[in-house]
């Protein structure tokens, strides 16, 4: 079965950095694609970051190119979004998902989904 874990989520203050984890199981994450995406209150799932399969591309929305990094460990068969210098505007739940040959940040191209991690930023 597949599943994907996330955490590292938490509160930090504006100009903060967090790392969040999107641990798999059930599946040996070197053939899939990972995307992280993120849902503000109020606001619709937005794509924030995707890491390919086959060469380790990156993407990246435009709101985040410069401050997050994301790269993948396969032997932890995990995938890791750095997020630097942080805003409030980058507030709200972040997920992780899955597919095979994903080049987007379109979500309907994943198949499948964590639970997501709540990130605050506040002072």
């Amino acid at each position: 079965q597949v599943q994907l874990v996330e955490s590292g989520g938490g509160l930090v203050q504006p100009g903060g950095s967090l790392r969040l984890s999107c641990a798999a199981s059930g599946f040996t994450l070197d053939y899939y694609a990972i995307g992280w995406f993120r849902q503000a209150p109020g606001k619709e799932r937005e794509g924030v970051s995707c890491i390919s399969s086959s060469d380790g591309s990156t993407y990246y929305a435009d709101s985040v190119k410069g401050r997050f990094t994301i790269s993948r460990d396969n032997a932890k068969n995990t995938v890791y979004l750095q997020m630097n210098s942080l805003k409030p505007e980058d507030t709200a739940v972040y997920y992780c998902a899955a597919d095979v040959g994903v080049r987007s940040l379109k979500q309907a191209d994943f198949g499948s989904w964590g639970q997501g991690t709540q990130v605050t930023v506040s002072s």
